[in-house]
């Protein structure tokens, strides 16, 4: 008798976590590497927050809380919904997990039955298409080119749709492309998405605040009021408040799916840290000075990241709206081959002879679900970031 599931058969590890797992192990065997794969802020955690976890600790709260969150941090979710997103909430419609993908993952896993379709924009976050297979629905993904600035357009939302389709994932500003959608943009796939009231919109808006220039973040209930009690708002404190580690995520819809995911979460993992939920609720309600702080930190990493890779030979790279990632093409360089002598037949190729022969780790589109491209995460210091690129340019010099 076979000991593990089928279910493993239909899903793979996150591509992402191994990049970075084989930049770690390069680095203490001696080699040095710059690694541009994993998405977290470079920064600490602002001192506030830290400083509420360790009184949280002083005051005892270490205890189980309820299943899906404090009272406390559902109410400070609920104020950061209505102030920033002018969306109405109660604390019967918010659910909090270990981690935004905890909370995405409880949706899915609530509500997808066999043959369920759910439509993800391509590129895609590693995770979204093995969360619906494990959850036993099909994903269904459209590539969106570098030519509509990797979105996602209404006539080709309106061509995935079938019968058979439960949700449409959208995520904006995009990992790993960094696209953000205008107002103008997400109307059009709203106005799609209410003439079939059998679709559920999934939003992961983790970058929200991560977005530069005149653009504005916006979210599809508060776009178009009608889609209200079909979604499912995604958020958390990870990228935003430089808190990955402490793994606290957010939803907030209708009440009757909320109830759904916290019958999941409390037969896994129960309650988040209780530490983690105070540290939460002072991110939301205290200062913000961080967010913007970081917000400036990294559209000028942006800036310099664009520059420079677009001086690479056979590189192309689109300016994101927000996030911290960037997703050039390198169409112009598949089917070259490199200084060291490896064949560039696509981006795994690439990306796998720029570590080997030059020492950076990026990676490849196809992980994404739209090849030829690279994935860099400008999460890390401007000094990193330039020798990186300094050698991606290199890299593409020598390609013959």
């Amino acid at each position: 008798m076979a000991l593990l599931s089928a279910t493993l058969d239909r899903v793979k590890p996150s591509p992402t976590i191994a990049v970075t797992t084989k930049a770690q192990e390069l680095k203490a065997a001696g080699r040095d590497v710059i690694g541009l794969g994993a998405g977290e802020p470079d920064f600490d955690t602002p001192e506030n927050i830290k400083e509420a976890a360790i009184a949280a600790i002083r005051a005892g709260k270490t205890k189980y809380t309820a299943v899906d969150g404090i009272p406390e941090l559902k109410r400070a979710i609920c104020d950061k919904f209505a102030r920033e997103n002018g969306l109405s909430y109660t604390p019967a419609q918010i659910s909090v997990g270990s981690g935004g993908k905890q909370t995405l993952y409880n949706a899915l896993m609530a509500t997808l039955n066999p043959g369920d379709e759910v439509i993800i924009p391509a590129p895609y976050w590693v995770s979204y298409p093995d969360m619906v297979l494990l959850a036993g629905g099909e994903p269904v993904a459209v590539e969106c080119p570098m030519q509509t600035g990797y979105k996602l357009t209404p006539e080709q939302l309106e061509a995935a749709i079938t019968p058979r389709t439960k949700w449409f994932i959208f995520n904006s500003p995009s990992n790993p492309t960094g696209a953000g959608y205008t107002r103008e943009e997400l109307k059009g796939l709203t106005d799609v998405l209410m003439r079939h009231p059998h679709v559920w919109v999934l939003t992961d808006d983790m970058y929200e605040h991560l977005t530069f220039g005149d653009f504005k973040f916006c979210t599809p209930a508060e776009v178009e009021p009608g889609l209200y009690e079909r979604t499912l708002t995604c958020n958390g404190v990870s990228k935003a408040y430089a808190m990955t580690g402490w793994r606290i995520g957010y939803a907030a819809g209708p009440a009757a799916l909320i109830a759904a995911m916290r019958k999941i979460q409390s037969q896994s993992t129960s309650n988040p840290c209780t530490i983690s939920q105070w540290a939460a609720v002072e991110a939301l309600n205290g200062p913000q000075d961080y967010v913007v702080e970081s917000r400036a930190a990294f559209e000028r990493r942006r800036d310099l990241v664009v520059g420079m890779l677009n001086a690479a030979e056979g590189i192309q790279c689109p300016v994101p709206e927000g996030a911290f990632y960037v997703y050039p093409s390198i169409a112009g360089c598949i089917g070259k081959t490199s200084a060291g002598g490896a064949k560039i037949a696509d981006d795994e190729a690439f990306v796998t002879a720029l570590l080997e022969e030059q020492g950076v780790a990026v990676v490849h589109g196809a992980a994404f679900g739209l090849s030829p491209n690279f994935r860099v995460s400008y999460a890390t210091s401007d000094e990193a970031l330039a020798e990186a690129c300094r050698r991606i340019q290199a890299f593409c010099a020598g390609l013959h």
